[in-house]
């Protein structure tokens, strides 16, 4: 198949040839070695079957076009003095991306016992998916990462935002053919509208088809080249074709497109930054088709191999036993020539390293993949300057994140100069009621604009698609790249990101545990329009399961937040966005709520974690409550001190203590989650054997696994969401789910020993206004007005 471009080859000497192809020939190497060798690893004497790993594990079907990458990057770095970052997108070609950083020194650098010579070498290659070693992706512990890659899909989000805000920095991203496939990165094609050839970087995207997935052919590869074309330039991206099986064609096809791509950008760039131009820029990339396992063995047993699926991962897999595959496995690895790319003490030969740039330009120093090291503290305003006034408890009302938008307002603008906050979510800004930003930074938007059209700018930091898997890329590349951030997202909807959480997630706890990963700022999520006000979206829009998903993952990396009404949110909000290397959500409401704490009660109350509102129970602390009502969400507290007063009016003599819970994990034991209480601390709120009735945001039982171990967690009662829903009135919905205040009296009488008979009557009132209200709220079609007028009068 013959090498193909659109432009002309840019003329690569036969010397700077000879140069890319020893670099690549040595990242093949290198990379085949680390998947099969655990000794020997110059080939010094003849391959034995105990050189060889006993499990052979990773991928080398993809690791040639990598290497091919890497080195091609490599040269128009150097020659360009570029500050550039890759995307490896085929995360499990970490073999080629190890190799790679080892070549340059950025491995050594990072890892001093792995050295750039035959002892480095064959620890190298030992450590590689073996026990205590290194994964076998693209992981936290390879040198120029932001991105795995073990979940596909992420990997052009990723790029789009490691680029924003960062106008000198070009970012290559990798594309494999089966990620190609996937909904996320379909969808993140259309970054490049968002894309700021003024204020951010730019991002080359390298679309590698080498045919295959692990047992498949991939769609685009499969795509005529006419028609993927068409496809790529719909999308608004000019395509640079390059594809072959001749190295030394390939090599000097890939050097022209990545000069013609790299021309195009500048030129791009140019033409915005220094000639006034606000035409949407057709950002070029390059398709790149080389053979699947190229350079491999080509065939394995009478079958074929290179090119094919079956080199996917391990092409010979039988070395140990089978002396056929043992001189097969040797041949490929000396028809690399390592005689000619490492000198006798195992060193890179000065041909191999040529092409390499230095200091922080390579490709595995940069600190643009250690963005803690670039991070500055947010310019957060004291809080007073939002803060609602609070005379007493429940006398007002605010929507907390219109409040919050305020602030919010104001991290914006004092970052317009230094460009390092971002606010994404999917076409929510405003129906979240964070639409203040607008005021100091528009919506970024690169695409054409209308008359009709509201806060549109080119120039924008709140960003907005109606692809929650994008704007979740978007914010884990700015993030790893030194930056700050807020996804503000519906409550029901954030589900959608579940898998990329999780990754991310585990993202953070590797690097904890690696001292030379510097820490990032928190990702942080504002999950709002919740499951309790959906008065017109309804069923579909209810789902308040994320946290459960959340708080599933490594305790030391995930926190999860209930404010319960303005000011505790601006507590939160400004902890949050000062914290690093976690995965913060919080949970508010953006209707109308009642204001319970003034500031300075609020930042104590938060600090805390949960505490009792002394203001709200009847218990004089002459003895233990006879009940607890605890409580843990903005429209779960409404309910509890609706309870609370009801129990006040109708069994006065009974000793009520209500807790309020901002900080979910406290309810974990300290053994299990950094923030969870001590038995001692737990006892001392909830009581070790008095009824607790808890009426909690979400699914009840999640508040059962989080307090199985307590003492008293026999006694504990929770009412929750239920999956039961409809387009309703607010007070319908938590009546549906048993969380109403009448609810919570019939439950404190049903649980506190001796209430069942002497409070029989009350009982039955706070039944038959549930009767009450199922009817008037089907003539009248809305709330009775003893709910709707409720205030806090105590």
């Amino acid at each position: 198949m013959p090498a193909e471009t659109q432009q002309e080859p840019a003329g690569l000497t036969d010397e700077e040839l000879a140069q890319l192809d020893a670099h690549w020939r040595a990242a093949n190497y290198l990379s085949a070695g680390q998947i099969y060798l655990m000794a020997n690893p110059l080939l010094t004497e003849p391959l034995r079957p105990e050189h060889i790993k006993p499990r052979l594990l990773g991928h080398w079907g993809t690791s040639p076009g990598l290497n091919l990458v890497h080195t091609h990057l490599n040269r128009v770095i150097k020659a360009r003095d570029l500050n550039a970052l890759c995307i490896w997108g085929p995360g499990h070609g970490g073999p080629a991306v190890l190799a790679n950083s080892w070549l340059e020194g950025s491995y050594t650098e990072t890892y001093p016992d792995i050295t750039r010579d035959a002892h480095g070498m064959a620890r190298l290659f030992k450590q590689f998916s073996f026990p205590g070693g290194v994964p076998s992706h693209v992981a936290p512990e390879t040198p120029g990462s932001i991105h795995e890659g073990g979940e596909l899909g992420y990997a052009l989000s990723h790029a789009y935002g490691a680029a924003l805000d960062n106008p000198d920095l070009l970012v290559a991203c990798v594309i494999g053919d089966g990620e190609a496939e996937t909904g996320p990165l379909a969808a993140s094609w259309h970054s490049n509208k968002f894309l700021d050839p003024v204020g951010d970087g730019a991002v080359l995207p390298i679309l590698h088809l080498n045919g295959y997935k692990i047992a498949n052919p991939t769609v685009p590869a499969r795509l005529p080249e006419d028609e993927l074309d068409a496809l790529l330039r719909g999308y608004g991206h000019d395509p640079v074709h390059v594809a072959g099986d001749d190295p030394a064609a390939v090599h000097r096809a890939l050097a022209a497109a990545m000069d013609t791509a790299l021309d195009r950008i500048a030129a791009l760039q140019h033409a915005a930054r220094s000639e006034g131009v606000t035409d949407r820029p057709r950002w070029p990339m390059i398709v790149l088709r080389t053979p699947k396992g190229w350079t491999g063995p080509a065939e394995v047993d009478g079958l074929p191999v290179e090119g094919t699926w079956r080199s996917h991962q391990v092409p010979l897999a039988a070395v140990r036993d089978n002396p056929g595959h043992l001189r097969q496995l040797e041949q490929w690895l000396r028809s690399y020539r390592p005689e000619e790319l490492f000198d006798e003490h195992g060193a890179p030969r000065p041909d191999v390293l040529a092409c390499i740039p230095e200091g922080a330009r390579r490709l595995g120093a940069t600190p643009h993949a250690n963005g803690g090291l670039l991070v500055r503290e947010l310019p957060l305003p004291p809080l007073e300057k939002y803060a609602v006034e609070v005379d007493k408890p429940g006398a007002t009302l605010h929507e907390p994140t219109r409040v919050l938008g305020g602030m919010l307002q104001d991290v914006m603008a004092a970052t317009a100069d230094r460009r390092d906050f971002r606010l994404l979510g999917p076409d929510e800004t405003a129906s979240n009621r964070l639409e203040a930003v607008y005021a100091a930074s528009g919506k970024a938007w690169q695409a054409a604009v209308l008359d009709v059209d509201e806060h549109l700018d080119r120039h924008g930091r709140v960003m907005e698609i109606l692809s929650e898997h994008t704007c979740q890329g978007w914010l884990e590349g700015y993030l790893l790249t030194g930056r700050h951030g807020l996804f503000s997202c519906y409550e029901a909807f954030v589900h959608i990101v579940d898998s990329m959480v999780n990754q991310h997630i585990k993202w953070l706890r590797t690097t904890r545990r690696l001292s030379w990963r510097a820490p990032i700022a928190s990702l942080n999520y504002l999950l709002t329009s919740h499951v309790w006000r959906q008065d017109h979206n309804g069923f579909s829009h209810q789902d308040p399961g994320f946290v459960d998903h959340v708080l599933n993952k490594s305790p030391e990396a995930v926190r999860v937040y209930f404010p319960p009404d303005a000011n505790t949110l601006l507590s939160v909000a400004d902890h949050v966005l000062r914290s690093r290397d976690y995965v913060n959500v919080i949970v508010a409401g953006k209707q109308p709520c009642f204001d319970w704490l003034s500031m300075e009660e609020a930042k104590v109350h938060c600090a805390r974690g949960a505490g009792i509102w002394d203001w709200a129970g009847t218990e004089d602390g002459s003895r233990e409550p006879d009940v607890v009502l605890a409580c843990a969400g903005d429209v779960p507290t409404q309910e509890v001190l609706a309870a609370a007063q009801l129990l006040r009016r109708h069994l006065p003599e009974l000793a009520v203590r209500v807790v309020n819970v901002v900080d979910i994990a406290r309810l974990m034991p300290r053994e299990e989650h950094p923030h969870g209480m001590t038995d001692f601390e737990y006892d001392g709120l909830f009581t070790r054997d008095k009824p607790v009735i808890f009426a909690y945001h979400g699914y009840p039982w999640l508040i059962h696994r989080l307090a199985y171990r307590r003492t008293g967690h026999p006694h504990l009662h929770v009412r929750g969401y239920k999956e039961i829903g409809t387009t309703t009135t607010p007070f319908d919905m938590v009546v549906s789910n048993d969380l109403d205040r009448y609810r919570l009296v019939m439950d404190v009488i049903d649980r506190v020993p001796g209430l069942a008979v002497r409070a029989a009557a009350v009982r039955q009132r706070m039944e038959d206004a549930r009767l009450r209200h199922h009817d008037w709220i089907r003539e009248h079609g809305v709330d009775m007005p003893e709910v709707t007028d409720w205030s806090w009068d105590g």
